[in-house]
């Protein structure tokens, strides 16, 4: 059975920072690419980073670019997103997502609640 666990989201105040996990099991971890994707009430679901299978390439929605940095270790088949100066906007759950390199088939964590407030 496949499982995406997310871990590390809380409260925070604007300008601080916070870094949020994946732990993944039930998968050859290394054969999917992954991304973070965050949903805030009311909007729709959007990709905020992604990160191919080796770890070579990543991408980032315009609005966390210079803020957010994706990683992942595949030796402990992991997933993180350390978010630095943080904004309010950015409060949202935050899921992982992992993605077949060749069938594009998807998994989906249950999501961690990220609230940037003062």
């Amino acid at each position: 059975q496949v499982q995406l666990v997310e871990s590390g989201g809380g409260l925070v105040q604007p300008g601080g920072s916070l870094r949020v996990s994946c732990a993944a099991s039930g998968l050859i971890f290394s054969n999917f690419h992954m991304s973070w994707y965050r949903q805030a009430p009311g909007n729709e679901r959007e990709v905020v980073a992604t990160i191919t299978r080796s770890g070579g390439s990543t991408t980032y929605v315009d609005s966390v670019k210079g803020r957010f940095t994706i990683s992942r270790d595949n030796a402990e088949n992991s997933l993180y997103l350390i978010m630095n100066s943080l904004k309010p906007d950015d409060t949202a759950v935050y899921y992982c997502n992992a993605r077949h390199w060749y069938t594009n088939y998807e998994y989906w964590g249950q999501g961690t609640q990220v609230t940037v407030s003062s």
